[in-house]
Parts: structure tokens; sequence; C-alpha cells
């Protein structure tokens, strides 16, 4: 489900960009345990205007980012903004729940997959979950900021933005969903009375235990 102009212009103020690189990024590294190993491919499910993919690369220090997004309009923006990085993003217009269309991403594509606060836009959630697993290598990490129904049911956000209206989730739901996947919870916590959730989970190989 895409953003509506409201919401596009909040994600992309300077001051939700700080938030996002001064206490949500730091926090999502000690969660996933740190930068990610040299060599480390990821992919990026909602990239918006590019700006979460520039952290990933110079704060997560992946070596290669795949970044799709459904807004055509945005994937463009995030085109130019990572211009001066050739080589090192890939960026599609494309579902994330099927990253196979968008990349040809195979089973076991990538060592850590992204989302900085999309899930909650796609109506089959659950479907973007599965999909993050299947491309994560055993082992790979899911570093995920999201908001929760708590925080899309208060009255701002219902008359300023455009959300799935059905089978919404709250922290317990979202997290109690990733070990059905194969992911592991490596740490979590949630601020603003629950609205939103940070954490990181690893997935498991399934020949091992």
């Amino acid at each position: 489900m895409l953003m509506n102009r409201i919401e596009k212009a909040a994600v992309n103020n300077p001051a939700r960009r700080a938030l996002q690189r001064f206490y949500e990024v730091p926090a999502l590294l000690r969660l996933a345990g740190g930068p990610l190993p040299p060599g480390v491919r990821a992919v990026e499910i909602g990239c918006g205007s590019g700006y979460g993919t520039k952290l990933i690369l110079d704060h997560f220090r992946a070596a290669q980012v795949d970044a799709v997004d459904l807004d055509e309009t945005m994937v463009a923006k995030a085109r130019r903004r990572l211009a001066d990085r050739p080589g090192l993003v890939r960026l599609a217009v494309g579902d994330a729940t099927d990253l196979k269309s968008a990349f040809g991403a195979k089973d076991g594509a990538y060592d850590a997959a992204f989302d900085f606060a999309i899930i909650h836009h796609i109506p089959d959630w659950r479907s973007a979950v599965a999909e993050i697993a299947r491309v994560l290598k055993p082992g790979g990490v899911f570093v995920f900021d999201e908001v929760t129904a708590h925080a899309l049911a208060r009255p701002s956000y219902r008359m300023l933005f455009e959300h799935p209206e059905h089978d919404r989730f709250t922290a317990q739901k979202f997290l109690a969903e990733l070990p059905r996947h194969g992911l592991a919870v490596t740490g979590a916590f949630t601020r603003i009375s629950g609205d939103y959730l940070l954490g990181a989970a690893r997935k498991q190989d399934p020949d091992r235990g």
C-alpha cells in the first residue's frame, strides 16, 4: 500500500531523518550485534527516497544493497540520492512480497534484510515476513523498525495517514510471527507505549538442532 502525500512528507523531513540516524540506527546496530561483516549483500524493502539505503551502506557497512519500493517516484528519488554509489546499489520498482520478480532473488540470496517501517503498510504482512525469511541465508540478520497497531489506532494517525485496516499487528504479534518463518529474535524493544518496535532476528539453519 502506497504512502499518501502527507506521510511521504513526514518520513522525509529533517527531524525524522535525524531521529533515524542518531537514535534508531545506533539502537538497531546494538540489537543486530554491530556492523555487518565484510562483503555482505543486503536487501531493503520499501526503500523510499534511498535515505535508509545510505544508512545500510554507511553505518551497517553492507557491501551491496538491493532496494525495492512500490512507488516509482520514490525509486526515482533514490536513484538520484544514490548516484554517487555506482555498483553498490541495485534499485527496482516492485513488491516486498515478491523479491524474485524484483531482483530474481533465489532462496538464501542475502546475508541481511532491512525493514525501516514498511511492513505495516503491506496488507498481507505475513507474506512479507515469509519472503524476507526465504531470501535470507542461514545465519542472516533481519533488522526491523516497525509501527504497531497501537500507533495506527491513534486519532492523529487515522486522520493523517492511510494504512491497511485489517490484520494489523501489535509488537507481540509481529515478534510471534518471526519464529514461524525460521527467524529467531535476538533482541527487540518498544517505545512510546508500544507504538514503535525495533529489533533484530537471525535466520535459523534448518539442518541444525
